[in-house]
Protein backbone atom coordinates (compact mmCIF):
# COMPACT_ATOMS: atom_id res chain seq x y z
CA UNK A 1 0.00 0.00 0.00
CA UNK A 2 1.46 3.26 -1.13
CA UNK A 3 0.42 6.11 1.66
CA UNK A 4 1.10 9.88 1.30
CA UNK A 5 0.89 11.70 5.25
CA UNK A 6 -0.34 15.20 5.68
CA UNK A 7 0.23 16.30 9.40
CA UNK A 8 2.00 19.42 10.27
CA UNK A 9 2.54 18.03 13.62
CA UNK A 10 6.27 16.33 12.58
CA UNK A 11 5.90 13.99 15.81
CA UNK A 12 2.97 12.93 14.51
CA UNK A 13 3.75 12.51 10.74
CA UNK A 14 7.02 10.96 11.50
CA UNK A 15 5.04 8.27 14.49
CA UNK A 16 2.60 7.67 11.25
CA UNK A 17 5.31 7.22 8.98
CA UNK A 18 6.84 4.42 11.46
CA UNK A 19 3.77 2.67 11.92
CA UNK A 20 3.27 2.39 8.62
CA UNK A 21 6.46 1.54 7.31
CA UNK A 22 6.88 -1.02 10.51
CA UNK A 23 4.06 -3.45 8.96
CA UNK A 24 5.41 -3.21 5.27
CA UNK A 25 3.32 -0.09 3.57
CA UNK A 26 5.46 2.35 1.41
CA UNK A 27 5.05 6.30 2.79
CA UNK A 28 6.07 8.03 -0.24
CA UNK A 29 5.63 11.64 1.15
CA UNK A 30 4.94 13.45 4.05
CA UNK A 31 3.86 16.99 4.30
CA UNK A 32 3.18 19.62 6.82
CA UNK A 33 0.17 21.56 4.78
CA UNK A 34 -2.70 21.26 2.91
CA UNK A 35 -0.97 23.42 -0.23
CA UNK A 36 2.49 20.63 0.02
CA UNK A 37 -0.20 17.70 -0.09
CA UNK A 38 -2.26 19.31 -3.21
CA UNK A 39 0.98 19.69 -5.23
CA UNK A 40 2.28 16.13 -3.77
CA UNK A 41 -0.60 14.60 -5.02
CA UNK A 42 -0.36 16.39 -8.83
CA UNK A 43 3.05 15.54 -9.14
CA UNK A 44 2.44 12.32 -8.60
CA UNK A 45 -0.53 12.05 -10.49
CA UNK A 46 1.99 13.25 -13.31
CA UNK A 47 4.65 10.53 -12.54
CA UNK A 48 1.27 8.11 -13.06
CA UNK A 49 2.20 7.25 -9.63
CA UNK A 50 -0.52 8.20 -7.41
CA UNK A 51 -0.32 6.26 -4.01
CA UNK A 52 -3.21 4.47 -2.68
CA UNK A 53 -4.63 6.37 0.11
CA UNK A 54 -4.14 10.16 2.15
CA UNK A 55 -3.97 10.39 5.71
CA UNK A 56 -4.81 14.11 6.40
CA UNK A 57 -4.91 15.98 9.15
CA UNK A 58 -8.51 17.89 9.38
CA UNK A 59 -7.01 20.97 10.27
CA UNK A 60 -3.37 22.31 9.23
CA UNK A 61 -1.60 25.81 8.53
CA UNK A 62 -2.17 28.61 8.01
CA UNK A 63 -5.37 28.87 10.14
CA UNK A 64 -5.58 25.18 11.49
CA UNK A 65 -8.98 25.32 10.77
CA UNK A 66 -10.44 23.38 8.00
CA UNK A 67 -7.65 23.24 5.25
CA UNK A 68 -7.38 19.57 5.99
CA UNK A 69 -11.00 18.68 5.08
CA UNK A 70 -11.04 21.15 2.28
CA UNK A 71 -7.89 19.80 0.94
CA UNK A 72 -9.49 16.25 0.94
CA UNK A 73 -12.05 17.08 -0.64
CA UNK A 74 -10.62 18.59 -3.66
CA UNK A 75 -8.50 15.24 -3.88
CA UNK A 76 -11.59 13.08 -3.67
CA UNK A 77 -13.17 15.15 -6.72
CA UNK A 78 -10.46 15.30 -8.63
CA UNK A 79 -9.20 11.48 -8.38
CA UNK A 80 -12.32 9.42 -7.55
CA UNK A 81 -10.19 6.49 -6.79
CA UNK A 82 -8.16 7.89 -4.45
CA UNK A 83 -8.91 6.33 -0.63
CA UNK A 84 -9.37 9.66 1.74
CA UNK A 85 -8.86 8.97 5.44
CA UNK A 86 -8.67 11.87 7.88
CA UNK A 87 -7.97 12.50 11.35
CA UNK A 88 -9.22 14.71 14.08
CA UNK A 89 -8.72 16.06 17.43
CA UNK A 90 -12.58 15.91 18.02
CA UNK A 91 -16.00 15.25 16.04
CA UNK A 92 -17.06 18.22 13.52
CA UNK A 93 -20.11 16.94 11.99
CA UNK A 94 -19.98 19.62 9.11
CA UNK A 95 -16.63 18.36 8.03
CA UNK A 96 -17.65 14.62 8.21
CA UNK A 97 -20.77 15.46 6.29
CA UNK A 98 -18.56 17.04 3.58
CA UNK A 99 -16.36 14.10 2.98
CA UNK A 100 -19.29 12.16 2.54
CA UNK A 101 -20.93 13.71 0.66
CA UNK A 102 -21.41 12.46 -3.18
CA UNK A 103 -19.46 9.44 -3.82
CA UNK A 104 -18.52 7.29 -0.94
CA UNK A 105 -16.05 4.97 -1.92
CA UNK A 106 -12.65 5.01 -0.02
CA UNK A 107 -13.41 7.04 2.64
CA UNK A 108 -12.42 7.66 6.30
CA UNK A 109 -13.11 9.77 9.28
CA UNK A 110 -11.48 8.61 12.74
CA UNK A 111 -10.30 10.48 15.91
CA UNK A 112 -6.42 10.93 16.75
CA UNK A 113 -7.16 8.61 19.61
CA UNK A 114 -8.07 5.97 17.46
CA UNK A 115 -4.23 6.10 16.27
CA UNK A 116 -2.92 4.34 19.54
CA UNK A 117 -5.19 1.53 18.71
CA UNK A 118 -2.29 0.08 16.21
CA UNK A 119 -4.36 -3.17 14.80
CA UNK A 120 -7.56 -0.74 14.29
CA UNK A 121 -5.86 1.83 13.00
CA UNK A 122 -3.89 0.24 10.32
CA UNK A 123 -6.31 -1.95 9.50
CA UNK A 124 -8.88 1.53 8.64
CA UNK A 125 -6.04 2.81 6.35
CA UNK A 126 -5.75 -0.60 4.43
CA UNK A 127 -9.63 -0.64 4.24
CA UNK A 128 -9.93 2.80 2.70
CA UNK A 129 -6.90 2.28 0.28
CA UNK A 130 -9.00 -0.59 -1.07
CA UNK A 131 -12.23 1.27 -1.55
CA UNK A 132 -13.81 1.08 1.72
CA UNK A 133 -14.73 2.63 4.75
CA UNK A 134 -13.75 3.62 8.01
CA UNK A 135 -15.60 5.91 10.24
CA UNK A 136 -14.67 6.49 13.99
CA UNK A 137 -17.54 5.33 16.41
CA UNK A 138 -18.36 9.03 17.69
CA UNK A 139 -18.56 10.39 14.34
CA UNK A 140 -21.15 7.44 13.37
CA UNK A 141 -22.69 8.46 16.79
CA UNK A 142 -23.48 12.03 16.06
CA UNK A 143 -24.47 11.22 12.19
CA UNK A 144 -27.46 8.99 13.18
CA UNK A 145 -28.10 10.82 16.53
CA UNK A 146 -28.91 13.82 14.09
CA UNK A 147 -30.88 11.67 11.89
CA UNK A 148 -33.14 10.58 14.81
CA UNK A 149 -34.11 13.75 15.41
CA UNK A 150 -35.02 14.18 11.96
CA UNK A 151 -37.04 11.15 12.50
CA UNK A 152 -35.42 9.13 9.58
CA UNK A 153 -34.60 6.13 11.90
CA UNK A 154 -38.11 6.11 13.57
CA UNK A 155 -38.95 3.25 11.75
CA UNK A 156 -36.14 0.79 12.92
CA UNK A 157 -36.05 -1.45 16.05
CA UNK A 158 -33.53 -0.37 18.89
CA UNK A 159 -32.00 -3.77 17.57
CA UNK A 160 -31.91 -2.61 13.63
CA UNK A 161 -30.22 0.94 14.88
CA UNK A 162 -27.49 -0.91 16.63
CA UNK A 163 -26.74 -2.84 13.85
CA UNK A 164 -26.80 0.33 11.61
CA UNK A 165 -24.75 2.16 13.73
CA UNK A 166 -22.16 -1.10 13.17
CA UNK A 167 -22.31 -1.36 9.65
CA UNK A 168 -21.87 2.72 9.42
CA UNK A 169 -18.33 1.86 10.98
CA UNK A 170 -17.65 -0.57 8.54
CA UNK A 171 -18.04 -3.91 10.04
CA UNK A 172 -18.83 -6.96 8.17
CA UNK A 173 -22.20 -9.18 9.12
CA UNK A 174 -19.27 -11.62 10.65
CA UNK A 175 -17.77 -8.81 12.84
CA UNK A 176 -21.59 -7.28 13.85
CA UNK A 177 -22.61 -11.00 14.65
CA UNK A 178 -19.26 -11.50 17.29
CA UNK A 179 -20.29 -7.55 18.98
CA UNK A 180 -23.52 -8.56 19.09
CA UNK A 181 -22.82 -12.18 20.02
CA UNK A 182 -25.88 -13.25 17.74
CA UNK A 183 -25.99 -15.47 14.59
CA UNK A 184 -24.85 -14.29 10.91
CA UNK A 185 -28.37 -15.37 9.96
CA UNK A 186 -29.78 -12.87 12.63
CA UNK A 187 -27.51 -9.84 11.37
CA UNK A 188 -28.43 -10.79 7.65
CA UNK A 189 -32.31 -10.60 8.36
CA UNK A 190 -31.27 -7.12 10.53
CA UNK A 191 -29.49 -5.70 7.39
CA UNK A 192 -32.29 -6.94 5.31
CA UNK A 193 -35.09 -5.22 7.66
CA UNK A 194 -32.54 -2.10 7.93
CA UNK A 195 -32.79 -1.52 4.33
CA UNK A 196 -36.62 -2.44 3.47
CA UNK A 197 -37.58 0.25 6.05
CA UNK A 198 -35.17 2.83 4.58
CA UNK A 199 -35.88 2.34 1.45
CA UNK A 200 -32.85 1.10 -0.09
CA UNK A 201 -32.07 -1.72 -2.21
CA UNK A 202 -29.34 -4.09 -0.93
CA UNK A 203 -26.54 -4.45 -2.89
CA UNK A 204 -23.37 -6.69 -2.97
CA UNK A 205 -20.32 -5.91 -0.46
CA UNK A 206 -20.87 -5.05 2.91
CA UNK A 207 -19.20 -1.44 2.43
CA UNK A 208 -21.33 -0.38 -0.06
CA UNK A 209 -24.49 -1.24 1.98
CA UNK A 210 -23.01 0.86 4.32
CA UNK A 211 -22.31 3.63 2.19
CA UNK A 212 -25.97 3.56 0.40
CA UNK A 213 -27.51 4.27 4.51
CA UNK A 214 -25.04 7.02 5.47
CA UNK A 215 -25.52 8.76 2.09
CA UNK A 216 -29.35 8.11 2.85
CA UNK A 217 -28.73 9.66 6.57
CA UNK A 218 -26.97 12.75 5.04
CA UNK A 219 -29.29 13.75 2.27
Amino acid sequence: MRVVIAEDSVLLREGLTRLLTDRGHDVVAGVGDADALLKTITELDDEGALPDVVVADVRMPPTHTDEGVRAAVQLRRAHPGLGVLVLSQYVEERYATELLAGSSRGVGYLLKDRVAEVREFVDAVVRVAQGGTALDPEVVAQLLGRSRKQDVLAGLTPREREVLGLMAEGRTNSAIARQLVVSDGAVEKHVSNIFLKLGLSPSDGDHRRVLAVLTYLNT
